[in-house]
């Protein structure tokens, strides 16, 4: 084992002012069990799981509560113990509605296990992809793509690279940080089962170089592992996160434009991911919670929690002393990639990486005005696109002719609006964009 600088840097990307260190030194803990939990049937990328409860019914902790509603799509379990008393709509923390199921919990937990694989290095593939499917494992970096599939490339697309992303490059949000300090150890066994699903000779274990002691905890853990294993420090710079930046920065690989990670014979994962799928593999616990940081200048006690799956923000407010002041904005996820959300009954999921509370001296009020062709988002934009172009496009609904400069190909980093001196509402346009081209694929799909 190896720790290397990594060789290469990508194209664009900003330095934003991080922020991290609010929370950066707080040891996860345990929220204590709210008395009533809301658990999304949208945890994931692609269909709502389909509930197989009703109301009225016992449920015990990790029992299945909803089932995968498609191919791209995942299970959902009780987070926790407890009866069943709606199912119902409520809103996401990007303002959708879905279905939930809501639980009131007991005080007397009983838990369902799923079955373990202790001798997982003599289990082959298939079963052991079977089993992270069946335990609603998606990636939790925030895409929350179902973890099966990823681990399930086709035959002419072999995996020869895993990536471990530790970057974390998103302002304020320390959970992965923690989960390194603190879970190093199970991380390394959900890496070591991932490759072995792949049949990957090279791991790598990508961390920025503003994370020295998460660095130093990965090392230590993966000093003995065989093969090709190397711990990439990587530049601090956003969105070094991102799949294909980091594929790039380890690897020196390009994913073509529309193409996959797959393509370029590598995997990415999330560390928090490889501690789920360690969780369910070793333990028999399927993926009903995360570790999720609560932070800000309005928070009176910045944490890092670790958290039911349909834990409302309120109680995670609540087990962080409350607001400090005044919170003009509250955003889930970090301030890039997030959604300000109006209201603290929103729950947690799978992907919920942060709790953002902001005060008034934080947050600016502006009013757009038009391009002046600076060229600044070119320069930022890390998939080499010209967002205002696009932007223009998608206000003038010319959305076809955003899709053929390469539209669905944005990651919403928000790089461009970052520096946009107009203030310019570009991932805003991107986001409707997008939303526009996938529903008329779907239409279009459903009448072919």
């Amino acid at each position: 084992m190896a720790t290397i600088p990594s060789p290469y840097t990508f194209r664009g990307g900003i330095h934003p002012e991080y922020n991290k260190s609010l929370a950066a030194t707080a040891p996860i803990r345990e929220l204590p069990l709210p008395a009533r939990l809301t658990v999304p049937m949208s945890q994931h990328l692609g269909a709502p799981a389909k509930p197989v409860v009703k109301v009225g019914d016992t449920v015990a902790g990790g029992q299945l509560i909803a089932e995968a509603g498609g191919f791209i799509s995942a299970p959902v379990h009780a987070p926790a113990a407890g009866k069943v008393v709606a199912i119902e709509e409520t809103l996401t923390a990007a303002g959708r509605a879905c279905a939930a199921v809501v639980i009131e919990t007991v005080p007397e937990q009983v838990w369902q296990p799923m079955p373990t694989f202790p001798e997982w290095r003599f289990t082959n593939a298939k079963q052991l992809i079977e089993h992270i499917g069946a335990a609603g494992i998606v990636g939790m970096g925030g895409a929350g793509f179902p973890t099966r599939v990823k681990l399930s490339p086709p035959s002419d697309k072999p995996i020869d690279t895993v990536i471990l992303n530790g970057a974390e490059c998103e302002p304020y949000l320390t959970s992965d940080h923690r989960m390194m300090l603190e879970h190093a150890a199970e991380i390394r066994i959900g890496a070591e089962i991932i490759r072995h699903i792949l049949g990957a000779r090279t791991l790598r274990v990508a961390i920025e170089d503003n994370k020295p002691d998460a660095i130093a905890a990965m090392e230590k853990v993966f000093l003995d592992m065989d093969g090709d294993v190397a711990v990439t420090v990587l530049h601090t710079s956003y969105p070094q996160g991102s799949e294909k930046q980091q594929i790039f920065s380890v690897t020196g690989r390009e994913v073509p434009r529309g193409g996959l990670p797959m393509d370029v014979g590598c995997v990415v994962e999330n560390v928090s991911t490889a501690f789920a799928i360690f969780d369910a593999v070793i333990n028999g616990r399927p993926l009903v919670r995360r570790v999720i940081t609560v932070t800000g200048d309005a928070i009176a006690q910045p944490s890092n929690l670790l958290a039911p799956c349909g834990t409302l923000y309120s109680d995670l407010v609540a087990a962080c002393g409350g607001i400090a002041g005044k919170a003009a904005k509250v955003v889930s996820g970090g301030p890039m990639m997030g959604f300000a959300v109006s209201s603290l009954a929103v729950p947690t999921g799978k992907t919920a990486s942060g709790l953002l509370l902001l005060s008034p001296k934080k947050t600016t009020r502006f009013t757009s005005q038009a391009c002046i062709a600076c060229g600044r988002c070119v320069d930022a934009c890390p998939m080499r696109l010209s967002p205002a172009e696009l932007s223009q496009c998608i206000e003038a609904d010319d959305i076809d002719g955003a899709e053929q400069i390469a539209l669905m190909d944005c990651i919403e980093c928000g790089s461009c609006a970052f520096v946009c001196p107009a203030r310019r509402p570009l991932v805003h346009h991107m986001r409707r964009g997008k939303a526009v081209v996938m529903a008329r694929r779907a239409a279009a799909k459903k009448t072919s």
